[in-house]
Protein backbone atom coordinates (compact mmCIF):
# COMPACT_ATOMS: atom_id res chain seq x y z
CA UNK A 1 0.00 0.00 0.00
CA UNK A 2 1.24 2.99 -1.13
CA UNK A 3 2.31 5.71 1.87
CA UNK A 4 0.46 8.33 2.07
CA UNK A 5 2.26 12.13 2.82
CA UNK A 6 2.04 13.73 6.47
CA UNK A 7 -0.50 16.67 6.88
CA UNK A 8 0.26 19.14 8.92
CA UNK A 9 -2.62 20.25 11.42
CA UNK A 10 -0.89 22.54 13.65
CA UNK A 11 -0.25 25.94 12.20
CA UNK A 12 -0.60 27.65 15.56
CA UNK A 13 1.36 26.06 17.13
CA UNK A 14 3.96 27.47 14.39
CA UNK A 15 3.58 27.57 10.41
CA UNK A 16 5.86 26.32 7.40
CA UNK A 17 8.62 29.44 6.34
CA UNK A 18 6.87 31.56 3.28
CA UNK A 19 8.70 31.30 0.12
CA UNK A 20 8.91 35.30 0.84
CA UNK A 21 10.42 34.98 4.06
CA UNK A 22 12.93 32.55 2.68
CA UNK A 23 13.97 34.39 -0.36
CA UNK A 24 14.59 37.63 2.29
CA UNK A 25 16.45 35.42 4.32
CA UNK A 26 18.95 33.85 1.78
CA UNK A 27 19.13 37.02 0.49
CA UNK A 28 20.03 38.94 4.01
CA UNK A 29 22.50 36.14 4.12
CA UNK A 30 25.37 38.03 1.70
CA UNK A 31 25.03 40.97 3.71
CA UNK A 32 28.14 40.93 5.46
CA UNK A 33 28.27 44.25 8.05
CA UNK A 34 27.21 44.70 11.45
CA UNK A 35 23.95 47.11 11.17
CA UNK A 36 25.92 49.56 14.04
CA UNK A 37 28.79 50.17 11.79
CA UNK A 38 29.05 53.20 9.74
CA UNK A 39 30.55 51.93 6.63
CA UNK A 40 28.99 50.92 3.62
CA UNK A 41 28.59 47.26 4.85
CA UNK A 42 27.35 48.19 8.29
CA UNK A 43 24.84 50.55 6.59
CA UNK A 44 23.11 47.99 4.05
CA UNK A 45 22.40 45.93 7.17
CA UNK A 46 21.26 48.49 8.74
CA UNK A 47 18.82 49.29 5.54
CA UNK A 48 17.69 45.77 5.44
CA UNK A 49 16.19 45.54 9.36
CA UNK A 50 14.78 49.33 8.65
CA UNK A 51 13.25 48.04 5.45
CA UNK A 52 11.75 45.04 7.31
CA UNK A 53 10.40 47.32 10.67
CA UNK A 54 8.55 50.05 7.85
CA UNK A 55 7.58 46.55 6.52
CA UNK A 56 5.42 45.42 9.64
CA UNK A 57 4.71 49.19 10.91
CA UNK A 58 2.71 49.56 7.59
CA UNK A 59 1.24 45.53 7.75
CA UNK A 60 0.36 46.43 11.52
CA UNK A 61 -1.06 49.50 10.41
CA UNK A 62 1.42 51.44 12.52
CA UNK A 63 2.58 54.12 10.78
CA UNK A 64 4.74 56.40 13.19
CA UNK A 65 4.77 53.76 16.22
CA UNK A 66 8.08 52.61 17.57
CA UNK A 67 8.80 49.09 15.72
CA UNK A 68 11.08 46.88 18.57
CA UNK A 69 12.87 43.80 17.10
CA UNK A 70 13.04 41.25 20.02
CA UNK A 71 13.74 37.38 20.26
CA UNK A 72 10.14 36.80 20.10
CA UNK A 73 6.45 37.02 21.87
CA UNK A 74 8.00 36.13 24.97
CA UNK A 75 10.52 38.37 25.42
CA UNK A 76 8.38 40.93 24.11
CA UNK A 77 5.48 39.94 26.90
CA UNK A 78 8.03 40.18 29.77
CA UNK A 79 9.26 44.10 28.40
CA UNK A 80 5.97 45.30 27.84
CA UNK A 81 4.60 43.66 31.07
CA UNK A 82 7.01 43.55 33.92
CA UNK A 83 6.22 45.74 36.95
CA UNK A 84 3.48 47.28 35.68
CA UNK A 85 1.09 45.91 38.25
CA UNK A 86 -1.44 44.64 34.85
CA UNK A 87 -4.21 42.51 34.78
CA UNK A 88 -5.44 39.90 32.51
CA UNK A 89 -7.86 37.22 32.17
CA UNK A 90 -7.21 33.04 32.15
CA UNK A 91 -7.53 33.16 28.35
CA UNK A 92 -3.51 34.21 28.34
CA UNK A 93 -0.78 32.25 27.26
CA UNK A 94 1.65 31.65 29.89
CA UNK A 95 4.53 34.55 28.91
CA UNK A 96 1.38 36.85 29.55
CA UNK A 97 0.02 35.66 32.50
CA UNK A 98 3.50 35.15 34.09
CA UNK A 99 3.14 39.05 34.52
CA UNK A 100 -0.08 39.81 35.34
CA UNK A 101 -3.32 39.29 37.78
CA UNK A 102 -5.32 36.82 36.11
CA UNK A 103 -8.12 38.69 37.89
CA UNK A 104 -10.49 39.38 34.61
CA UNK A 105 -13.19 37.51 34.44
CA UNK A 106 -14.75 35.79 30.92
CA UNK A 107 -18.74 35.57 30.21
CA UNK A 108 -19.75 33.39 27.48
CA UNK A 109 -16.03 33.39 25.63
CA UNK A 110 -15.47 37.49 26.43
CA UNK A 111 -12.81 39.04 28.51
CA UNK A 112 -14.61 41.47 31.16
CA UNK A 113 -13.01 44.52 31.13
CA UNK A 114 -13.36 47.37 33.83
CA UNK A 115 -9.93 49.26 33.21
CA UNK A 116 -8.34 49.02 29.56
CA UNK A 117 -5.48 51.44 30.82
CA UNK A 118 -4.45 48.64 33.22
CA UNK A 119 -5.15 45.32 31.10
CA UNK A 120 -4.10 43.02 28.71
CA UNK A 121 -6.49 41.04 26.55
CA UNK A 122 -5.02 38.72 23.76
CA UNK A 123 -6.60 39.18 20.08
CA UNK A 124 -6.92 35.75 19.38
CA UNK A 125 -6.65 32.45 21.96
CA UNK A 126 -4.32 29.59 20.66
CA UNK A 127 -5.97 26.84 21.74
CA UNK A 128 -9.51 27.49 20.97
CA UNK A 129 -9.31 30.33 18.26
CA UNK A 130 -11.84 32.36 20.05
CA UNK A 131 -11.27 36.35 19.00
CA UNK A 132 -11.80 39.30 21.68
CA UNK A 133 -12.98 42.87 20.87
CA UNK A 134 -10.53 44.84 22.17
CA UNK A 135 -11.68 47.67 24.06
CA UNK A 136 -10.23 51.10 23.53
CA UNK A 137 -7.49 52.43 25.67
CA UNK A 138 -6.26 48.89 26.27
CA UNK A 139 -2.75 48.41 27.59
CA UNK A 140 -1.48 45.78 25.73
CA UNK A 141 -2.81 43.23 23.50
CA UNK A 142 -1.00 39.99 22.03
CA UNK A 143 -1.16 39.19 18.15
CA UNK A 144 0.64 36.12 18.18
CA UNK A 145 -2.40 34.43 17.19
CA UNK A 146 -4.12 36.87 15.28
CA UNK A 147 -2.25 39.09 13.46
CA UNK A 148 -3.05 38.11 9.52
CA UNK A 149 -6.21 36.30 10.37
CA UNK A 150 -8.37 38.71 11.70
CA UNK A 151 -8.45 42.58 10.73
CA UNK A 152 -6.49 44.44 13.29
CA UNK A 153 -4.87 48.11 13.21
CA UNK A 154 -2.49 49.63 15.45
CA UNK A 155 -4.03 53.24 14.66
CA UNK A 156 -7.89 52.07 14.83
CA UNK A 157 -7.52 49.36 17.62
CA UNK A 158 -6.39 52.30 20.42
CA UNK A 159 -4.04 49.56 22.35
CA UNK A 160 -0.89 51.23 23.82
CA UNK A 161 1.49 48.33 23.29
CA UNK A 162 1.24 45.43 20.84
CA UNK A 163 3.46 42.55 19.94
CA UNK A 164 3.94 39.39 17.63
CA UNK A 165 6.26 36.72 16.86
CA UNK A 166 6.80 35.91 13.39
CA UNK A 167 6.83 32.53 13.06
CA UNK A 168 2.87 32.49 13.51
CA UNK A 169 2.30 33.62 9.70
CA UNK A 170 4.98 32.01 8.37
CA UNK A 171 8.08 34.04 8.94
CA UNK A 172 11.44 32.02 10.65
CA UNK A 173 11.46 31.00 14.66
CA UNK A 174 13.09 32.99 17.26
CA UNK A 175 12.16 36.75 15.98
CA UNK A 176 9.57 39.18 17.34
CA UNK A 177 8.24 42.59 17.59
CA UNK A 178 6.81 45.08 20.52
CA UNK A 179 4.96 47.99 18.67
CA UNK A 180 4.22 51.35 20.55
CA UNK A 181 3.80 55.21 20.01
CA UNK A 182 6.92 56.62 19.10
CA UNK A 183 8.54 58.18 22.14
CA UNK A 184 6.97 55.65 24.55
CA UNK A 185 9.70 55.30 27.98
CA UNK A 186 10.56 52.17 27.99
CA UNK A 187 12.76 50.85 30.05
CA UNK A 188 15.46 48.41 28.75
CA UNK A 189 15.63 45.06 29.94
CA UNK A 190 18.65 44.08 28.20
CA UNK A 191 21.44 46.58 28.20
CA UNK A 192 24.95 47.11 26.26
CA UNK A 193 25.66 48.76 23.04
CA UNK A 194 22.06 50.27 22.82
CA UNK A 195 20.63 48.88 19.79
CA UNK A 196 17.28 49.30 18.91
CA UNK A 197 16.92 53.08 20.14
CA UNK A 198 18.22 51.86 23.39
CA UNK A 199 15.42 49.53 24.54
CA UNK A 200 17.43 46.35 23.85
CA UNK A 201 21.06 45.93 22.96
CA UNK A 202 22.76 43.26 21.15
CA UNK A 203 23.27 42.86 17.56
CA UNK A 204 20.08 42.70 15.69
CA UNK A 205 19.94 39.04 14.19
CA UNK A 206 19.38 40.90 10.52
CA UNK A 207 18.67 37.52 8.62
CA UNK A 208 15.57 36.75 11.00
CA UNK A 209 14.58 39.89 10.62
CA UNK A 210 14.47 40.53 7.10
CA UNK A 211 12.24 37.21 7.01
CA UNK A 212 9.93 38.78 9.29
CA UNK A 213 9.40 42.03 7.80
CA UNK A 214 8.44 39.66 4.03
CA UNK A 215 6.41 37.33 5.58
CA UNK A 216 4.07 40.34 7.57
CA UNK A 217 3.59 41.95 4.27
CA UNK A 218 2.78 38.53 2.79
CA UNK A 219 0.84 37.43 5.70
CA UNK A 220 -1.43 41.23 5.34
CA UNK A 221 -2.18 39.82 1.57
CA UNK A 222 -3.17 36.83 2.40
CA UNK A 223 -5.81 38.46 4.62
CA UNK A 224 -6.43 41.21 2.21
CA UNK A 225 -6.77 38.66 -0.45
CA UNK A 226 -9.76 36.87 1.36
CA UNK A 227 -7.65 33.45 1.40
CA UNK A 228 -8.58 32.75 5.00
CA UNK A 229 -12.00 32.58 3.67
CA UNK A 230 -11.54 29.44 1.79
CA UNK A 231 -9.41 28.48 5.37
CA UNK A 232 -12.79 29.24 7.30
CA UNK A 233 -14.77 26.99 4.42
CA UNK A 234 -12.24 23.94 5.33
CA UNK A 235 -12.86 24.28 8.66
CA UNK A 236 -16.40 24.38 8.68
CA UNK A 237 -16.37 20.98 6.53
CA UNK A 238 -13.99 19.39 9.12
CA UNK A 239 -16.65 20.17 11.73
CA UNK A 240 -19.30 19.03 10.25
CA UNK A 241 -17.58 15.91 8.87
CA UNK A 242 -16.49 14.96 12.64
CA UNK A 243 -19.74 15.93 13.73
CA UNK A 244 -21.65 13.74 11.28
CA UNK A 245 -19.37 10.83 12.19
CA UNK A 246 -19.19 11.32 15.87
CA UNK A 247 -22.47 13.37 17.07
CA UNK A 248 -21.18 13.61 20.98
CA UNK A 249 -18.51 15.11 20.51
CA UNK A 250 -18.17 19.14 22.28
CA UNK A 251 -16.89 21.96 19.78
CA UNK A 252 -15.75 24.97 21.42
CA UNK A 253 -17.37 28.24 20.13
CA UNK A 254 -19.38 26.43 17.03
CA UNK A 255 -20.86 29.97 16.52
CA UNK A 256 -18.62 32.95 17.94
CA UNK A 257 -16.37 34.65 16.26
CA UNK A 258 -13.25 32.37 15.75
CA UNK A 259 -9.83 32.30 13.60
CA UNK A 260 -10.75 31.52 10.47
CA UNK A 261 -8.25 28.41 11.05
CA UNK A 262 -9.05 27.14 14.33
CA UNK A 263 -10.75 24.13 15.32
CA UNK A 264 -10.91 23.16 19.33
CA UNK A 265 -12.76 19.61 20.33
CA UNK A 266 -13.53 17.51 23.07
CA UNK A 267 -14.42 13.69 22.37
CA UNK A 268 -15.43 12.93 25.97
CA UNK A 269 -13.49 9.77 27.59
CA UNK A 270 -10.79 9.94 24.79
CA UNK A 271 -7.80 11.79 26.36
CA UNK A 272 -5.90 14.46 24.30
CA UNK A 273 -2.64 13.25 24.34
CA UNK A 274 -3.68 9.57 23.46
CA UNK A 275 -5.72 11.41 20.03
CA UNK A 276 -2.27 13.16 19.07
CA UNK A 277 -0.26 9.99 19.56
CA UNK A 278 -2.67 8.05 17.42
CA UNK A 279 -3.23 10.85 15.08
CA UNK A 280 0.77 11.44 14.69
CA UNK A 281 1.10 7.59 14.06
CA UNK A 282 -1.99 8.26 10.96
CA UNK A 283 0.46 10.81 9.08
CA UNK A 284 -1.59 14.12 11.24
CA UNK A 285 0.13 16.58 13.00
CA UNK A 286 -2.13 17.94 15.73
CA UNK A 287 -1.93 19.55 19.32
CA UNK A 288 -3.69 18.79 22.84
CA UNK A 289 -5.68 20.93 23.89
CA UNK A 290 -4.72 20.86 27.39
CA UNK A 291 -1.10 20.48 29.46
CA UNK A 292 0.89 17.23 30.30
CA UNK A 293 3.70 17.53 33.26
CA UNK A 294 5.17 14.74 34.84
CA UNK A 295 2.94 12.15 33.81
CA UNK A 296 -0.42 13.68 34.83
CA UNK A 297 -2.64 15.54 32.22
CA UNK A 298 -3.76 18.69 34.13
CA UNK A 299 -6.85 21.30 32.70
CA UNK A 300 -5.43 23.84 30.78
CA UNK A 301 -5.89 27.18 32.39
CA UNK A 302 -7.71 28.58 29.11
CA UNK A 303 -10.28 26.33 29.17
CA UNK A 304 -10.47 26.39 32.88
CA UNK A 305 -11.28 29.91 32.43
CA UNK A 306 -13.91 28.94 29.92
CA UNK A 307 -15.71 26.80 33.12
CA UNK A 308 -14.56 23.49 31.70
CA UNK A 309 -13.29 20.95 34.15
CA UNK A 310 -10.25 18.84 34.02
CA UNK A 311 -12.24 15.80 33.05
CA UNK A 312 -13.49 17.55 29.75
CA UNK A 313 -10.20 19.69 29.12
CA UNK A 314 -7.56 16.55 29.01
CA UNK A 315 -10.15 15.17 26.47
CA UNK A 316 -9.24 18.46 23.91
CA UNK A 317 -7.74 18.24 21.11
CA UNK A 318 -6.65 21.56 18.58
CA UNK A 319 -6.75 21.23 14.95
CA UNK A 320 -5.13 24.47 13.39
CA UNK A 321 -5.26 24.85 9.39
CA UNK A 322 -2.71 27.21 7.20
CA UNK A 323 -3.34 28.61 3.67
CA UNK A 324 -2.24 25.94 1.89
CA UNK A 325 -4.31 23.46 3.88
CA UNK A 326 -6.41 21.65 1.22
CA UNK A 327 -10.05 20.14 1.36
CA UNK A 328 -8.55 16.95 1.02
CA UNK A 329 -6.63 17.09 4.23
CA UNK A 330 -9.67 18.00 6.53
CA UNK A 331 -11.40 14.79 4.84
CA UNK A 332 -8.39 12.54 5.62
CA UNK A 333 -8.33 13.90 8.55
CA UNK A 334 -12.01 13.54 10.04
CA UNK A 335 -12.37 10.10 8.77
CA UNK A 336 -9.11 9.00 9.67
CA UNK A 337 -10.05 10.72 13.79
CA UNK A 338 -13.75 8.97 13.40
CA UNK A 339 -12.20 5.72 12.71
CA UNK A 340 -9.91 6.21 15.51
CA UNK A 341 -12.00 6.85 18.04
CA UNK A 342 -14.52 4.24 17.16
CA UNK A 343 -11.76 2.29 17.77
CA UNK A 344 -10.87 3.85 20.75
CA UNK A 345 -14.94 3.71 21.84
CA UNK A 346 -15.21 -0.74 20.89
CA UNK A 347 -12.36 -0.90 22.85
CA UNK A 348 -13.33 0.26 26.04
CA UNK A 349 -10.37 2.89 26.05
CA UNK A 350 -12.85 6.04 26.40
CA UNK A 351 -14.22 5.33 30.11
CA UNK A 352 -11.97 7.81 31.92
Amino acid sequence: MENMSRVYLDHNATTPLRAEARAAMIAAMDVVGNPSSVHAEGRAAKGLIETARALIADAVGASGADVLFVSGATEAAALSLAGRGLRCSGLEHAAVAAWCAADLSVVDGAVVVDDPTRSVVQLANSETGLVQALPSGLAVSDLTQGFGRVPFAFSWAGVQMVFLSAHKFGGPKGIGALIFPAGTDLAAQIKGGGQEMGRRSGTENVIAIAGFGAACAAAQDDLAQGRWDRVAQLRNILEKAIESGAPETIFFFFVQNRLPNTSCFIAPGWKGETQVMALDLAGFAISAGSACSSGKVKASPVLAALGYDDDAARCAIRVSLGIETTQDDVLRFAQTWTKSYARAVARGQTKG
